[in-house]
């Protein structure tokens, strides 16, 4: 018998904007983080959007504890900056110390990143391997990662640059520093999740996202299907209205059950789009994730009650490896 794939430990959602990356990517580090479990949800674009939903002061650069998980783990936070990243490169590979945040002091880290688009991601990139690879007293320091990842549109671009960084670079520790971080990205211990809504523009976009990620080999999770409302639509008719009206012992004039009939068909050409939303996404041959519109939005009420909605289908109780995987210990 063979073994059983390896259980992604780095999760990257992503989706166009609008559509509740981020509502997603807490609700689900929420559902991974089960009993004595500890997950880490990182942001990388400077946006704080985290800690709004769990009414949080902003994310510092440095993990920390944001909230209890949905069965008894922590979740914890982290904004990775790719300034801080840098110097975090540099003490690791060049020794150089207090030298780097001088350099920082004249300017020199913008001009770094500003003249190379692509170590800006590279750097990003690398603090999640690193997270991904960390250990802690011989173990790891966290069973999953989850990442709000740039939208759909940029996240390939984001998630590959390491890729030619690494043909560009043969020698050395950015070669191979690149190398080790495109080996994970690359790996079946990561999983892109793609959240839409239920609109045209979303569901296209998700679907060029799946294309580009496939074409580009990166492993492909869930799609989340967020924001839904209704469910299946059903044949009123206005005998129907006016009979449950009248046992009710409410007005049954023509005019209400007209604008009744009305407000009806408006919702049932809503459900039946979001039926063939579905239809399509599901040609797709990923798993798909409904989650239920919250009328009120999301607050940290909200954010738990997603998350049970996510806990089965993305596999809570599954464990991750705890051993990281030949070649990835702080290569």
């Amino acid at each position: 018998m063979s073994a059983a794939p390896p259980v992604p430990r780095l999760h990257i959602v992503t989706g166009k904007g609008g559509t509740g990356k981020t509502t997603v990517a807490a609700a689900l580090a929420l559902a991974l983080a089960g009993p004595g479990r500890r997950v880490l949800l990182v942001e990388v674009e400077g946006r704080q959007g985290i800690a709004p939903l769990f009414d949080a002061p902003p994310l510092p650069y440095a993990d920390r504890h944001l909230a209890a998980g949905l069965d008894g783990g922590e979740v914890f936070g982290q904004a990775v900056d790719a300034d801080e990243a840098l110097l975090d490169y540099l003490t690791m590979f060049y020794k150089l110390g207090s030298a780097g945040r001088v350099l920082r002091k004249f300017g020199a880290i913008d001009f770094a990143t500003t003249i190379a688009p692509g170590l800006r991601d590279i750097l990003l990139t690398g603090k999640l391997k690193e997270a991904v690879s960390r250990t802690e007293a011989g173990r790891m320091a966290y069973d999953a990662v989850v990442l709000d990842a740039p939208p759909t549109g940029r996240v390939v671009k984001f998630l590959n640059v390491t890729v030619e960084s690494g043909r560009l670079a043969k020698t050395g520790p950015i070669g191979k520093h690149s190398r080790s971080v495109s080996r994970l990205l690359h790996s079946s211990l990561t999983a892109v999740h793609l959240v839409t809504t239920p609109a045209a523009m979303p569901v296209q976009e998700t679907v060029d996202a799946h294309r580009d990620l496939l074409a580009a080999d990166l492993p492909v999770g869930h799609v989340v299907l967020n924001k839904v409302t209704g469910t299946k639509a059903v044949g009123v008719t206005a005998e129907q209205l006016r009979d449950g009206l009248r046992r009710t012992g409410l007005p049954s004039d023509e005019a209400l059950i007209a604008d009744l009939l009305d407000e009806y068909e408006s919702s049932r050409v809503e459900i039946e789009a979001v039926d063939s939303y579905r239809d399509r996404l599901e040609t797709l041959g990923r798993p798909i994730d409904e989650l239920a519109l919250l009328p009120e939005g999301v607050d940290l009420s909200g954010l738990y009650q997603l998350a049970g909605a996510l806990r089965t289908s993305l596999g809570q109780t599954r464990r991750a490896a705890t051993e990281p995987e030949a070649g990835d210990r702080g290569e």
